[in-house]
């Protein structure tokens, strides 16, 4: 948890190109700049995909800072807690998977996302219960 009172997730570092990293020779300067990375010269994505892929993160983040902030660290200790337990709650393998638990704790509860109306095939194969716990424990 990085404490900043952040909105809006920050905007990936900028990257230099040859042209801006190069010594007297023309070459890329790997000491004082760091190993070239291909990837980062030939990006092609915009910021935007960066900034909502971190938005839940961001805000999350936020509300945490806040709380802290107001109730002192032991609110926001107390609530990660709570999440690291419900998240590690053991399910059956083949029964449908969701957790309501971490949902609330997260401030999803109130909210419908596609995966909740499209949860999946609701008649499938026969489950074989015994088979599925076995491969699940390696046993």
């Amino acid at each position: 948890m990085d404490p900043s009172f952040r909105i809006v997730p920050a905007s990936a570092p900028k990257s230099a190109s040859v042209s801006q990293t190069s010594n007297s020779l023309g070459l890329h300067d790997t000491l004082r700049y760091g190993p070239r990375m291909i990837a980062t010269e030939v990006k092609t994505e915009g910021d935007l995909k960066d900034r909502l892929q971190n938005w839940e993160e961001t805000q999350d983040n936020l509300k945490l800072t806040m709380m802290r902030n107001t109730y002192g660290l032991h609110a926001p200790m107390r609530l990660l807690m709570e999440r690291n337990i419900v998240s590690a709650n053991p399910h059956m393998p083949v029964l449908p998977q969701t957790n309501l638990h971490l949902d609330i704790l997260m401030g999803r509860d109130e909210s419908i996302e596609a995966a909740d109306v499209f949860a999946g095939p609701l008649n499938g194969p026969p489950l074989d219960i015994h088979y599925d716990m076995e491969k699940k424990r390696r046993i």
